[in-house]
């Protein structure tokens, strides 16, 4: 008898392929073979995912209101969702887990038209717009944060909490201790696996209004896109700053091992990491996200002392050069906001999620889950 097949789907960015990775990886320890469904985009950056088989369905996100968009989109999903029940008779799947993003809408509801069992994870604090779709239709609904569904019956009987699953890299790393605050100090500011232009533009200014005793101690890694790395490199060496400067860090989970603070947008994954290996941060979130995921996902580190949440309006370098002087000044404070960011860790969210996939993949129902009858 072959080992049962689950069927991955994924959008094309960070926040949806890591936590398919870590799930990728825990699955194929229980006995399943793992396949990966996604669009052409996120195809460029999934060479490296723990799949099988990579297939590529039609997608398109909503980008605009005009009939003109909302008709191209409606059309490219509707031919995803042929492609996607031809697939899905082709494979036949043991589970469909989605992860957000168009992407998986094609997928999994084409699993669901067919009874397969279905499985979204939900990884921000508030669902987004592919989950919403789907969240009707599917199995049962996997959430980062708790009480997401809260309010909505229908969907809260059939949803648990697992957390974000990590990376085994960000597992690792998670077992480095927080860094001696003596010395050197290691600030790492990234804006997402697609960069952002906001930190480019507001950081190296705030370093450059710090004293100067304190730059002296700043060691700074930072994600900069290709046509800003000359600028923010001429900034930080006009500062007399140590900096590393590159447009993606392979090796990111080390580096935030290494940081006393960090500095970034506030995606889910860069959250669940930021908690699982505990490290101070100053959270800026995506301004304009229609579901304001970023910014729900900055208070719950906000909340239990983990984090400052700093809106874009009030990211300037004269306040940042504040907040980073008080705290490269407070070591017990940073200590403390390390501490309490990793009470929010959840360390084991992939394994869970893996447990609720086999549950599912063996014809449990949703309300089992939770204990229910």
């Amino acid at each position: 008898m072959s080992a049962p097949l689950a069927l991955l789907a994924a959008g094309g960015t960070g926040g949806h392929l890591f936590p398919a990775e870590a799930l990728a990886s825990v699955l194929a320890t229980r006995g399943f073979r793992v396949d990966l469904v996604t669009d052409s985009r996120a195809a460029h950056y999934a060479g490296a995912f723990p799949a099988g088989d990579l297939h590529v369905l039609p997608a398109e996100t909503v980008r605009g209101r005009s009939p003109v968009a909302l008709a191209k989109t409606a059309f490219t999903l509707a031919a995803g969702l042929v492609s996607g029940l031809v697939l899905m008779r082709r494979l036949k799947p043991a589970i469909v887990v989605g992860f957000g993003g168009y992407p998986t809408v094609p997928p999994v509801l084409a699993a669901s038209i067919l009874g397969m069992p279905t499985l979204i994870h939900e990884a921000n604090g508030v669902m987004g717009r592919a989950n919403r779709m789907l969240a009707g239709r599917v199995t049962a609904i996997a959430t980062g944060f708790p009480d997401i569904c809260a309010g909505e019956p229908a969907l809260a009987e059939k949803a648990v909490w697992t957390g974000n699953p990590l990376r085994p890299t960000v597992i690792s790393a998670a077992a480095t201790p927080f860094p001696a605050t003596e010395g050197p100090f290691n600030l790492l500011v990234f804006g997402g696996s697609q960069g952002a232009r906001v930190m480019s533009d507001i950081v190296p200014p705030a370093i450059a209004l710090l004293e100067p005793a304190l730059r002296a101690r700043l060691h700074i890694v930072q994600q900069a896109r290709e046509e800003d790395l000359a600028r923010v490199r001429d900034a930080y060496a006009a500062a007399g700053v140590s900096a590393e400067i590159a447009p993606f860090f392979k090796d990111l989970p080390a580096r935030l091992a290494a940081a006393h603070l960090v500095i970034s947008r506030s995606g889910a994954s860069t959250v669940a990491e930021l908690a699982a290996i505990g490290r101070p941060s100053i959270l800026v979130p995506l301004p304009h996200a229609l579901d304001q995921d970023q910014a729900a996902n900055a208070r719950s580190l906000e909340k239990v002392g983990g984090a400052l949440l700093m809106p874009q309006a009030a990211f300037t370098p004269e306040r940042l050069a504040g907040e980073l002087s008080r705290l490269a000044s407070d070591p017990q404070s940073l200590t403390g906001m390390a501490q309490a960011a990793r009470s929010a860790g959840a360390l084991d969210a992939a394994e869970r999620l893996a447990d609720v996939v086999q549950r599912l993949a063996r014809g449990a129902p949703a309300a089992l889950l939770q204990g229910k009858s």
